[in-house]
């Protein structure tokens, strides 16, 4: 297995979510996740490793437009406008469970897995992966962003990259921010 596989089932075998949980333990700094096309498999990976609770809050999985909206605030707006599988979708989700969870991040995933659902402007394999920082109140630095990859494969490929995608994406920007 090389050094940035996070296969496996022993948390010895997540050396990126290890490096995520190191991460936000130097900042005393928290996460939640708000996930539809992984369906909590960000929760769990970030969750395998030992010590997770001191810096994980909580894990919502949003699949349905319905929920996006109740569970984590996600404008009827964007949701019309965009679609569920959109930037501004991914932003408002990573918000809003980084909100509701009073967490410092939160980081969410939205897409189209397959092996149906896709449209010749959203193809199957195309996902949305948002991190939002939550900075001390007052230091105008909070921000939330949104970035947008395809992905080949079948289902199970597509959200396991996903996956990666998305704690390299929290693992970037907790990085680069200092608290």
């Amino acid at each position: 297995m090389n050094e940035d596989d996070d296969g496996g089932t022993a948390s010895a075998e997540y050396p990126r979510s290890q490096r995520v949980g190191t991460a936000l333990r130097e900042r005393d700094a928290t996460v939640a996740v708000a996930e539809s096309c992984t369906g909590g498999l960000v929760g769990a990976r970030v969750t395998a490793v030992p010590g997770a609770s001191d810096y994980f809050e909580q894990g919502v999985v949003a699949y349905a437009y319905g929920a996006k909206e109740q569970r984590l605030g996600v404008s009827r707006e964007a949701l019309d406008e965009h679609g569920a599988v959109s930037a501004p979708v991914a932003r408002e989700m990573a918000q809003g469970v980084r909100d509701t969870a009073d967490a410092t991040w939160g980081v969410a995933t939205t897409g189209v897995a397959g092996p149906s659902g896709g449209t010749p402007e959203t193809p199957v394999g195309t996902v949305y992966v948002g991190v939002a920082y939550a900075a001390p109140w007052g230091s105008g630095e909070s921000f939330a962003t949104a970035d947008r990859y395809q992905f080949d494969g079948d289902r199970t490929t597509v959200r396991e990259r996903t996956v990666d995608a998305a704690l390299d994406a929290l693992l970037d920007a907790v990085t680069a921010t200092e608290d």
